[in-house]
């Protein structure tokens, strides 16, 4: 295991602990949330993102596979008794591309299962403006597909409520901002759409809510979505910080869209500046990437560039429940958290390690490891 630094967390309970650290930064740490390993995935799931329960309990882990496509993208299924990892399908692939590119995936009421194929993620000529929204009637290991949307920049986070789905966009390059920044949105469709085209500007009659991304160094907009109980939905920005709150009137058009949580990060600070990281992550909820939601309506953010994962209560306060320097995963550890969600009364987090390298000087992560896994923590 790779020496971590811990301080404390300001969360009831935990304890402090003070080690040397390899990555030269102090790592917080939650003392009572330390992960374990859920799973250790099979060759062909090199890429985990993102996650779902089924009507019988089982959860589906979602495997766009970006670090090594000759894999098939694919979903997995874990078992609720025995956490056996099986092959569940292989996600059927865009005909120009070659490829499918699974991210957020959400079940729909009739058990359908609703998937964010981001063709764009790679940044690839081939894939731009080709993501894809597709509803999968799964049977018997094989996968009917209905494209309910088509043409989309980076449809990335999905969830369904109320006849709807909600998918974020979490890049609008044909958006050009007065002062520069990014551009994102949440695109709102019926659970029978069939085909809409999306033309990725502000245009589009299916945008329920815009926002902009102020973090030059960090680009990237609307991620992680959920509802909470009482049927609002909060929205992370992923390169901001920013936690979202969006409320409905009666006929379901948004009331308010305002920022309820707000990382305490600099965003000015520029990444390739010596002590960046040092600095960075001693942040709380730095980055915004999967979110999910408990009973008591506390939102769970994986912080993709801290290796870390946050706590967001509803008055607001955001604390820090566990957070670990570079690491592969293999003792639990997170390996650039993507999603979490909470399964038999504990929070699971896929390890995506997917970006690093010296275009990425803002993330934890400096490579992928093999082979990928799923890590677990307790909560109280």
């Amino acid at each position: 295991m790779k020496r971590l630094g811990c301080m404390l967390v300001a969360v009831a309970g935990f304890q402090a602990l003070f080690t040397g650290c390899k990555c030269g930064f102090e790592a917080k740490r939650g003392m009572e949330c330390k992960p374990d390993v859920l799973a250790v995935l099979p060759a062909y799931c090199p890429t985990p993102d993102g996650m779902a329960i089924d009507a019988k309990g089982n959860l589906i882990v979602a495997c766009p596979n970006f670090v090594d496509q000759s894999q098939p993208a694919c979903l997995i299924k874990i078992d609720k008794k025995t956490l056996k990892v099986e092959r569940w399908v292989t996600v059927p692939p865009l005909k120009e591309t070659g490829v499918a590119c699974p991210m957020g995936i959400a079940f729909g009421p009739d058990g359908d299962l609703y998937v964010c194929d981001n063709q764009g993620w790679k940044g690839t000529p081939q894939g731009q403006f080709k993501g894809r929204v597709l509803r999968l009637r799964i049977r018997d290991g094989r996968a009917a597909v209905t494209v309910v949307a088509e043409g989309m920049e980076h449809p990335n986070g999905v969830r369904v409520r109320d006849g709807f789905i909600y998918v974020t966009q979490s890049l609008m390059s044909k958006v050009k901002h007065a002062d520069g920044y990014m551009v994102s949105a949440v695109y709102r469709f019926k659970l029978d759409d069939v085909g809409v085209k999306v033309n990725n500007t502000l245009s589009d009659p299916n945008i329920l809510a815009s926002f902009t991304t102020e973090n030059r160094f960090c680009p990237y907009g609307v991620d992680g979505l959920v509802f909470d109980s009482k049927g609002n939905l909060f929205v992370g920005n992923f390169g901001d910080g920013k936690l979202h709150k969006i409320t409905f009137d009666a006929a379901g058009n948004v009331r308010s869209n305002t920022v309820v949580a707000e990382t305490d990060f600099d965003r000015a600070l520029d990444p390739k500046k010596p002590g960046f990281l040092e600095r960075a992550t001693r942040a709380k909820m730095r980055t915004i990437d999967g979110i999910c939601v408990d009973g008591e309506d506390n939102i769970y953010v994986a912080d993709f560039s801290n290796n870390a994962i946050a706590r967001v209560t509803p008055a607001g306060v955001i604390s820090v429940l566990w957070q670990n320097g570079d690491t592969d995963g293999r003792d639990g550890g997170l390996d650039q958290p993507g999603e979490p969600i909470l399964w038999n009364g504990r929070l699971v987090v896929s390890n995506f390690d997917a970006v690093y390298g010296p275009d990425n000087p803002d993330k934890v992560n400096t490579k992928n490891d093999q082979p990928a896994t799923l890590s677990v923590l307790p909560l109280r």
